[in-house]
C-alpha cells in the first residue's frame, strides 16, 4: 500500500506539471498570434518595381541611409533615420535638420538661406529614397496614363496620399517604369506646398543611373526635365551623388537634434 500511494502521488504531480506547462504555453501562442498585422497590399507592377531595385524587404532592414548630392557652388550632405525619417542636410552655408518634431536651420555665416526649410528639408531625400518610399504608409495607389517619350512608352501608378500624410499632402507623383526591366525610370509629380491647392501640372524628373549598395539599386543619377501639357520636353540640371551609405545600424540621435545657434522654422 504504502509503494501504491506514492506511484499514485508520483503519477499525479506528473500530471500537475504537465497541466502547468500547457498553461503557460497557450498563453504565448495566443499573444503571438495577436500581434501578427497583414502585409500591405500593394499594385503588383509597384512589387516588381522594387524587386527590380532589390526588394522591399531589403529596404525595410534598413536603418541609416547617407548619400552626398555633387553641386558646383558647393556639395550637400544628407543622413536620415528611415524609421522615424529624422534628417540632416549639411550644405557649405547652412545645415537644416528635422528631429520628429521640429524643422531648425543652423546658419554657418551671415548668407540668408532662400528658400523654405520645411520645403527643402525632405525633398531631395524623396527625390532619392524612390521607389521605395512609395510604400510608405497613407499611400493611395492608382492606374495613370503611360508616358511615351522618344518611342518608348512607360507605363505609370499614380500616388496620391491621404489627408495630413506629409508636409504637402496634396502632391501626386506618378512612377514610370521601363516595360521591360522593370526598372524606374521616370518621375511625374505636382507642387503643392506654397498654393495648398492641387494641381494637375507635372514636373518631371529622369533616373538616369542606378549604383548597387548592400543589394539596393539606388540613384546615381537624375535629371530634371522642362515639360508642356505634362510631357518632358527638354532635359535641364542633372544631379549626381556619390558616397553613398546604407546600413541596418540607426544613426546617433543626438545627429537630429536642434542646436543651441540654430532657430527653429516656422
Amino acid at each position: 500500500m504504502k509503494y501504491t500511494f506514492l506511484l499514485l502521488l508520483a503519477i499525479s504531480m506528473f500530471s500537475c506539471k504537465n497541466e502547468a506547462k500547457k498553461d503557460t504555453v497557450n498563453p504565448e501562442i495566443i499573444s503571438e498570434k495577436m500581434v501578427i498585422t497583414p502585409a500591405k497590399n500593394y499594385p503588383e507592377a509597384l512589387v516588381k518595381v522594387f524587386d527590380a531595385h532589390g526588394g522591399l524587404d531589403t529596404w525595410n532592414s534598413m536603418q541609416s541611409l547617407a548619400y552626398t548630392q555633387i553641386k558646383e557652388g558647393g556639395d550637400v550632405s544628407t543622413i536620415t533615420n528611415l524609421k522615424n525619417r529624422n534628417i540632416v542636410v549639411d550644405m557649405p552655408d547652412h545645415t537644416i535638420g528635422y528631429n520628429g518634431s521640429d524643422v531648425w536651420l543652423n546658419s554657418k555665416n551671415d548668407k540668408a538661406f532662400k528658400g523654405k526649410p520645411r520645403f527643402f528639408y525632405n525633398l531631395m531625400f524623396y527625390f532619392y529614397a524612390m521607389p521605395f518610399v512609395l510604400a510608405d504608409d497613407g499611400i493611395i495607389y492608382g492606374d495613370a496614363d503611360p508616358l511615351t517619350f522618344e518611342g518608348v512608352t512607360y507605363p505609370g501608378i499614380k500616388i496620391s496620399y491621404q489627408n495630413g500624410v506629409g508636409e504637402s499632402s496634396g502632391d501626386d507623383y506618378v512612377l514610370y517604369y521601363n516595360p521591360e526591366t522593370y526598372k524606374m525610370e521616370w518621375l511625374g509629380y505636382t507642387v503643392t506646398f506654397f498654393s495648398n491647392e492641387k494641381s494637375s501640372e507635372l514636373h518631371f524628373r529622369r533616373y538616369t543611373a542606378w549604383q548597387n549598395i548592400n543589394g539596393l539599386e539606388l540613384t546615381e543619377a537624375m535629371v530634371g526635365y522642362k515639360s508642356e501639357k505634362n510631357v518632358p520636353t527638354e532635359a535641364g540640371r542633372e544631379d549626381k551623388f556619390a558616397n553613398v551609405k546604407i546600413s541596418n545600424e540607426a544613426p546617433d540621435s543626438n545627429l537630429f537634434e536642434v542646436p543651441e545657434t540654430a532657430k527653429v522654422a516656422e
